[in-house]
């Protein structure tokens, strides 16, 4: 009796557990149905008393009119995808070789090295735009996409999180190898690689997402329309002082949010376990 009153009372408090994440799960999604909601209505309901999340229609009338704008969307989208992918993949590899000479080799200065790296993270993107935009001035990188994809080719935060991972992997193989007669970028390749891919996943969908929504340093470096970021181009559409078209803006935001969103609900169990196991250690 004792068991099944313990059963009960367990089973209880998983439906508790479930129903109070449920509420939560439908709390933080009621922005995203507000958001596309609103992208399929005429802008003379946008501020409809009281609010309606369902709209009248299913009319694609602004998502035409987004690709129809004077700013050229697809361009500017093409210019988003293209910084977002050489920025993932430049971090998955500079970041990986990096965190694996930390975690791996013994060289003389290699904890004040990473110690230094760690210090960057503390410094805000405000502190070094300023050169950054003078060097870029001076050799012909601004308003230009692939400027802003070098800036962030590597990450301090990519580099501890991937060397963090590294720390929880057993050495025993690493070392077998290394007595065999193997090099590091051997072993590097054929065994620590391998059982990176947790943490590769979880990085790239952090870097993806964070370089995808970029806003002050396209802002800064990308002035020309054609050259433009999808966070810039939210700001034109949005017009000055917020006087654009509401249901124009949200349906170039449903656009743009979408691939984050559906590459995120793919790969999100990488990214917890990831993260998760990035904080364990022999």
């Amino acid at each position: 009796m004792s068991a099944f009153r313990t059963h009960a009372a367990r089973r209880g408090i998983d439906w508790a557990i479930i129903l109070v994440v449920g509420v939560l799960a439908i709390g933080m999604l009621l922005p995203f149905l507000w958001l596309f909601s609103m992208s399929f209505r005429p802008v003379s309901q946008a501020y409809q008393l009281p609010p309606s999340f369902l709209p009248p229609s299913l009319d694609p009338a602004n998502y035409q009119a987004v690709l129809a704008s004077r700013i050229p969307f697809l361009r500017i989208y093409a210019n988003s995808l293209l910084i977002a992918g050489l920025v993932t993949i430049g971090q998955l590899v500079t970041c990986t070789l990096a965190a694996f000479a930390f975690a791996r080799l013994r060289f003389r200065g290699r904890d004040t090295l990473f110690f230094i790296l760690l210090v960057g993270l503390m410094f805000p993107a405000q502190v070094t735009i300023l050169p950054i935009y003078l060097g870029y001035a001076r050799v012909g990188l601004t308003n230009q996409p692939i400027g802003l994809a070098l800036m962030y080719l590597t990450s301090s935060f990519g580099v501890f999180l991937m060397r963090q991972f590294m720390l929880s992997q057993p050495k025993a193989l690493e070392e077998a190898a290394l007595m065999d007669g193997a090099g590091y970028f051997k072993i590097f390749r054929r065994i620590s690689l391998p059982q990176l891919r947790p943490a590769l996943s979880a990085l790239g969908i952090i870097t993806f997402t964070q370089t995808w929504n970029y806003y002050f340093q396209a802002r800064i470096l990308l002035g020309r329309e054609e050259s433009m970021t999808l966070p810039v181009a939210m700001d034109v559409l949005r017009g000055y002082l917020g006087s654009g078209n509401l249901s124009l803006v949200m349906a170039a935001m449903s656009m743009s949010v979408l691939p984050v969103v559906l590459l995120f609900l793919f790969a999100q169990k990488f990214v917890i376990e990831g993260i998760t196991m990035s904080g364990i250690k022999n």
